[in-house]
């Protein structure tokens, strides 16, 4: 079925009902806003890993939420016992992840429109233009110098839970840093990572910081496209593109990953041409 738009505005915004609510997305957005539109889901794969690692009454950490996709989902999954901290540092994508969660009445989630890093301190962020197209989630925050002051903070600092299940980071490129200022919150609670791992350059030093705190880790490439979405929608507009991403187990949680390629050298990459 068609995804019918509840709310399609003059500017770049519009409302859908999509699989875990509804959700406002940028119609400009090349992949999450694009997926939502069409499918009313956006990598879907990946939330069917939250759902194997994430039960009712869980906390989760989500380090670049964007606009709640995936914030939906996690909500739904721990329930109103649980609770989802989720940090996006774009004020106007932030906006738009505030607006989700209200417009969903979900009171399990804090919002925070705040980076994460190694250090506390600010970064520079410019203004964006979302009234023309782009891929607003691919935004690295750490290359500017000018813009707005943002806060930064490492989140050893800013949280104190009884618990942790899941930590997912996905913050271009600087996914290294959020867990080098994490390391007393996961040494203490030892909870699953699920990391992006897409800049090649970058892959073996963040690789074997993972490693050093006596994690396993395995690749997951979830295609972006899903065949069975919630619009059942048969055509593919992502063909042959995929996510790169890191399932991180603790040592000592004897789960098994079964029909995942763990991770045996920090070189390896599956985006390495040589």
């Amino acid at each position: 079925m068609p995804i019918e738009k509840i709310i399609n505005t003059s500017g770049y915004n519009a409302v859908v009902k999509a699989r875990y609510g509804y959700v406002i997305f940028n119609k400009n957005d090349h992949y999450i806003g694009k997926a939502i539109e069409k499918y009313g889901e956006f990598s879907e794969s990946e939330v069917e890993i939250f759902r194997q690692l994430c039960v009712e009454g869980d906390i989760v950490v989500e380090v670049g939420a964007n606009i709640g996709t995936h914030t939906m989902a996690l909500s739904q999954l721990v329930k109103a016992t649980g609770r989802i901290y989720a940090y996006e540092p774009q004020r106007i994508v932030f906006q738009t992840l505030c607006a989700n969660m209200a417009l969903n009445n979900i009171e399990n989630v804090e919002c925070f429109q705040i980076a994460v890093a190694n250090e506390a301190g600010h970064i520079l962020f410019p203004d964006i233009h979302y009234n023309i197209e782009g891929n607003f989630g691919a935004i690295e925050m750490d290359g500017f110098t000018a813009g707005h002051k943002i806060p930064v903070i490492k989140l050893d600092d800013a949280l104190e839970p009884a618990k942790l299940k899941l930590i997912k980071i996905d913050v271009e490129g600087m996914e290294h840093k959020v867990i080098s200022g994490a390391k007393a919150l996961i040494e203490k609670h030892r909870p699953f990572l699920y990391v992006e791992n897409d800049r090649v350059e970058k892959s073996r030093a963040l690789i074997e910081l993972i490693q050093s705190l006596d994690y396993r880790l395995y690749w997951h490439s979830p295609a972006l496209y899903n065949p069975n979405n919630f619009a059942a929608d048969t055509e593919n507009i992502y063909p042959h593109i995929v996510s790169i991403n890191m399932i991180c187990v603790p040592r000592s949680n004897p789960i098994e990953m079964m029909g995942f390629q763990e991770i045996l050298n920090a070189d390896e990459h599956p985006m390495k041409t040589t």
